[in-house]
């Protein structure tokens, strides 16, 4: 598997879990919501795009891969599911690799976890203090 598929699907993985998460099955259909989060918008997006390079076999399939991920409490299992479908999907077909570049944004994919009590994340900070009773350095 190329580099470029690999680094799509990392792109796209996260925004097709979150549109299939918030909008189930009916996220092949949905029309555009103008007050949807941007990445369930970008994930919806992206699997109309994968519908519209499928012929009626693999927009059967993309709906049971959907559908599976909906009926899956696991995102990480929902993720997978959904990432080895468009993986598929992107090996198969050199036009929907190059849509689907046009439609992720430019530049790297960042992703920042924060596990347990009390963690933090972030991209870019100053300061971050945390524990109790702490006080802020005075500047």
């Amino acid at each position: 598997m190329g580099v470029e598929i690999v680094q799509l699907v990392g792109q796209a993985g996260p925004a097709v879990t979150a549109a299939v998460g918030a909008y189930g099955a009916a996220v092949l259909t949905r029309t555009q919501d103008a007050a949807a989060d941007a990445t369930v918008s970008l994930g919806q997006r992206i699997l109309q795009l994968v519908w519209r390079h499928r012929d009626e076999a693999g927009q059967a399939e993309l709906e049971r891969v959907v559908g599976e991920a909906v009926d899956e409490q696991d995102d990480a299992y929902s993720t997978a599911v959904l990432s080895r479908f468009l993986k598929h999907a992107l090996q198969d077909d050199p036009a929907l690799r190059e849509e689907l570049s046009a439609v992720l944004p430019a530049g790297s994919t960042v992703t920042i976890t924060a596990s347990g009590e009390r963690s933090i994340a972030a991209q870019h900070i100053g300061t971050a203090i945390t524990g109790d009773a702490q006080t802020p350095p005075r500047s």
